[in-house]
């Protein structure tokens, strides 16, 4: 290792709003089912799948509409 970095040239990290944080989450088997058959059709991870989805809800202010039956 050096004694001393030069990080004069350096810059801040651009993606750094978007870091990720780990959290605990209870899911039903049959939705992790359906990421994890999604996640082979396209070749994108199922947790990666659940976050976009999740994002774009977020992103677009989705609200959720629930009938029970």
């Amino acid at each position: 290792m050096r004694e001393e970095y030069d990080f004069s040239q350096s810059q801040k990290n651009p993606y750094a709003k978007r870091l990720k944080k780990q959290i605990t989450i209870n899911l039903d088997s049959d939705t992790i089912d359906y990421f994890k058959t999604q996640s082979k059709k396209t070749g994108i991870p199922y947790q990666t799948l659940i976050n976009l989805y999740l994002f774009d809800c977020a992103t677009h202010n989705r609200q959720l509409q629930m009938t029970w039956k």
